[in-house]
């Protein structure tokens, strides 16, 4: 099994457990064909986003026990759809990106420059 790139081109790192994230829900932004949405982009969830994204039609703040998504709050990392990452930075509402868990196709679709100036950083 080939080990996935992020977009620092060193080995993918987890995104989150807690909420278990991923298209595939195993903690990574990992893709493959079947993800035709592109959950590759980690982010590190913000109140501002997450209105957004209400508004959006995708509210990702409400639980939905029946689907096991007990809803995202600010502070939450989340594995994001490339193309509602890129809407949000055009509404200026892009949250932080978690560089070493965002996989290295984002790089198709946003530019690194982009990327690098939304990089969450912890310290």
């Amino acid at each position: 099994m080939r080990i996935a790139k992020n977009v620092l081109g060193t080995e993918l790192q987890g995104c989150c457990t807690d909420p278990m994230t991923g298209f595939y829900r195993n903690g990574r932004c990992d893709t493959r064909g079947d993800d035709f949405a592109l959950h590759i982009v980690c982010a590190r969830m913000t109140e501002e986003f997450l209105a957004f994204s209400r508004r959006r039609g995708n509210d990702l703040s409400t639980p939905t026990p029946e689907n096991g998504f007990p809803g995202l709050r600010p502070g939450d990392q989340w594995c994001l759809c490339v193309e509602r990452w890129k809407e949000a930075f055009a509404e200026g509402v892009a949250p932080p990106v978690v560089l070493e868990a965002t996989h290295i196709s984002t790089i198709e679709f946003v530019s690194l420059e982009d990327l690098h100036e939304h990089a969450f950083s912890s310290g």
